[in-house]
């Protein structure tokens, strides 16, 4: 399976503005641009596509596992944030609040540790990846 989104871009870096397209079309001419990344401009930037992707991962990883261990969520959510400090992207912090029947405390943390460590978005990442798992 493979995925794509392009990316258009004019102008500099700092008076210039871009696009971003995926395949699905689910972000279609998404404008992105250095205010944007680096200031509080209109559109999206990297590092928030990289928490969405983060965040739906795990998100997904998660149910798969307690599913397999033989509980059924109600619901699971999930914030990801991502850190980018001078110009480098050194984490991205997962939160998660869970609604579970009949699991204990540890057997939770147990389970969303794996899914931390082993969705495929935490393992194509190479930075610190930190969470705070919590049942409602």
């Amino acid at each position: 399976m493979k995925r794509n989104a392009t990316a258009i871009w004019t102008g500099t870096i700092k008076e210039g503005s871009g696009t971003i397209t995926t395949g699905s079309t689910t972000l279609n001419k998404t404008q992105y641009s250095f205010k944007s990344r680096f200031e509080e401009g209109v559109g999206t930037n990297p590092e928030e596509l990289m928490a969405a992707a983060h965040a739906g991962c795990f998100t997904m990883k998660l149910s798969a596992d307690l599913t397999e261990a033989g509980f059924t969520p109600r619901n699971l959510e999930t914030k990801a944030t991502v850190s980018l400090d001078n110009g480098v992207i050194t984490s991205s912090h997962l939160v998660t609040t869970a609604s579970i029947p009949d699991i204990s405390e540890n057997q939770f943390q147990e389970i969303a540790k794996g899914a931390k460590e082993n969705c495929p978005v935490s393992k194509a990442y190479n930075l610190e990846i930190t969470l705070e798992a919590t049942l409602s």
